[in-house]
């Protein structure tokens, strides 16, 4: 059978950066393709990824099937220009600006007594090296529905009444928005909490990476370990 492998981040510098087939026998499992990929990558590069099957998350015990799309999914850095839920979540990957003040203006209503906002922007230096510029990409299917499922959790589990979630694809500069939350609530409280909850689980659990270019060279962004259940672990190698 065929699957179509879709490498992320900073697997694209061993498998390429472009989709491929992969043929495997019928019944293998997420384990068993990974066993079979570390002859063409490093078994420890595969250790700690997550991997997707048809933009879900899949554990390794997955049957794949037929034409599924497998994505590798790196620790993550933290079309579908905009969604919206049916409590109004604004959720969006776009490669514009982003309009940060047009957006919060929206987001208010009445009956709000707090908007927090995380504008999370480009700096000029990471670990002692001067930054040029980021570019960040995405598995733009499974991002968008991540982020979706994000909002929607924040409002049950914090009990605001809306989320924006808005993150920057491509090439960024210094100062620019890389990601956008912004939380309205009744109380403050909620809001805050739910404001450090959502940037701090987007950036650990929705597949988009950053890639950053210093004035010395330039290097994927290590990301934050999956959360547990998420990540692979105990890479096999391929059968005898």
């Amino acid at each position: 059978m065929h699957v179509r492998i879709l490498p992320f981040g900073v697997l694209k510098e061993s498998l390429g950066a472009d989709p491929f087939a992969f043929d495997l026998p019928h019944g293998s499992t997420v384990a068993d393709l990974l066993g079979r990929l570390g002859v063409h990558a490093p078994v420890l590069e595969l250790l700690g990824i997550a991997v997707s099957v048809n933009a879900e998350y899949a554990e390794r015990t997955r049957v794949l099937l037929d034409d599924d799309e497998v994505g590798l999914l790196p620790p993550v850095s933290g079309g579908r220009d905009l969604q919206h839920s049916q409590n109004a979540n604004v959720v969006r990957l776009t490669r514009e600006v982003i309009d940060a003040d047009g957006l919060i203006v929206a987001a208010k209503q009445g009956g709000d007594g707090a908007v927090v906002v995380f504008d999370g922007i480009v700096r000029n230096n990471s670990r002692g090296r001067q930054t040029l510029y980021l570019d960040y990409e995405a598995y733009e299917d499974m991002a968008t529905k991540q982020m979706s499922g994000l909002a929607a959790e924040a409002i049950e589990r914090f009990g605001i009444r809306h989320v924006s979630v808005v993150h920057r694809l491509g090439r960024l500069q210094i100062g620019e928005t890389s990601v956008l939350i912004i939380v309205a609530s009744a109380h403050r409280a909620q809001a805050y909490e739910a404001s450090r909850w959502l940037i701090d689980t987007l950036k650990k659990t929705v597949p988009i990476w950053k890639k950053e270019t210093f004035v010395d060279g330039a290097v994927w962004a290590d990301g934050e370990a999956f959360p547990p259940g998420y990540a692979v672990e105990g890479v096999d190698g391929p059968a005898a």
